[in-house]
């Protein structure tokens, strides 16, 4: 199982880099040709909710055994859930140029994402029983062009999990507990559902622990206020929201920036400027810094692949300029570093153990 998701740490992001080699020899236009679908758009009947009551359209929930949720790499005892439960949305695991969102049977993408969930999602299995849905997610491509299709797979993408969310919420005790998180598009997503649907419902966002919005930037001028969470500040807080990009050092989040600058905040003001949130995952606090000793696992590969080693105090964090997470000079993942020294792929696995112990500790905050 360790082997099958870093083969897919690796396979999900060869269009990525694939992409990234061309964007420095060619340029942005011979980037955005490379990635963006060639089909048209195709409008699609909106999800029901009664389609998500099953187990069919779930890579993880309860009443599913041995799910990628369920992944701990050597070394970590399994433990009783705790009482909280879990909704987490996956990040982009389709790469097809075919069609501008996935097909909820693309075996690849479904291979993808639930390999993928296994460095993600795992790390909250001791906090509570995670769902995690299938939705029609946008390809990759829709992320590099300004396309009007674009944005219509993404609204599509996010129909699917807010349906999905409808459904966990409809099957969840409403006495317990909620943590939320996701990763890249998936915490894109994940922002949408906490401005229209816990930030509007005092019941709902008096359960939420925690919100892990990581991978995605969120304004704290212009996002953050409409979101319904304030930044966590401390780490025992409860009912409060993290965020994290991952850079290595010397870092360049410039092709970050300017994608981020052009777009409009959750208030209609422009973004173009204003501070991000970043959280360190090694202490729980906002713009904080932490040495490498702090860190309590990192999942290291074999360099065969073969297996993932989950290994401490090799990776120190800091909060620092406009608010991305500095990790020093960075260890040695694998080859698939994005452009800028920027370790979006694993935003997670650079933090997996200090993950776990942090929705641990903010869930024990909430019941206090």
């Amino acid at each position: 199982m360790a082997r099958k998701f870093l083969y897919v740490m690796a396979a999900l992001v060869v269009l990525v880099i694939a992409g990234a080699f061309a964007y420095r020899f060619y340029g942005n236009e011979l980037l955005k040709w490379s990635l963006t679908p060639a089909a048209e758009f195709r409008r699609q009947a909106r999800a029901e909710i009664a389609a998500y009551r099953g187990t069919r359209l779930w890579y993880a929930r309860p009443g599913l055994s041995n799910t990628p949720a369920d992944w701990l790499p050597p070394g970590v005892a399994r433990t009783p859930p705790g009482r909280a439960a879990i909704f987490f949305v996956h990040p982009t695991s389709y790469l097809s140029r075919s069609a501008w969102n996935a097909p909820l049977g693309d075996r690849e993408a479904n291979d993808r994402a639930a390999i993928f969930l296994r460095g993600q999602a795992s790390a909250f299995n001791a906090a509570g029983q995670v769902w995690a849905p299938r939705y029609r997610q946008a390809t990759f491509g829709a992320f590099v062009t300004d396309k009007p299709e674009a944005r219509s797979a993404l609204d599509l993408a996010y129909r699917d999990v807010e349906v999905a969310f409808a459904s966990f919420l409809e099957q969840v005790d409403p006495a317990r507990p909620i943590i939320l998180a996701g990763h890249s598009q998936g915490a894109l997503h994940l922002s949408r559902l906490l401005r229209d649907h816990v930030a509007r419902d005092p019941r709902l966002r008096a359960r939420v622990v925690a919100a892990y919005v990581v991978g995605w930037p969120i304004s704290a001028a212009t996002d953050l206020p409409a979101m319904g969470l304030p930044q966590c500040t401390r780490p025992d807080q409860a009912g409060c929201l993290l965020s994290w990009a991952s850079f290595a050092e010397p870092a360049d989040p410039s092709l970050i920036e300017e994608a981020f600058d052009a777009t409009t905040g959750f208030d209609g003001r422009p973004r173009r400027g204003t501070p991000i949130v970043c959280t360190n995952p090694l202490t729980g606090s906002a713009g904080a810094a932490a040495p490498a000793a702090a860190n309590r696992g990192t999942l290291f590969p074999s360099a065969d692949l073969s297996a993932a080693d989950l290994i401490p105090g090799r990776v120190g964090a800091r909060c620092a300029g406009r608010g991305y997470l500095l990790i020093g000079e960075g260890p040695d993942l694998g080859p698939y570093v994005l452009p800028g020294n920027n370790y979006h792929v694993y935003d997670y696995s650079l933090f997996w153990a200090n993950v776990r112990a942090d929705a641990a500790r903010r869930l024990a905050g909430f019941r206090r």
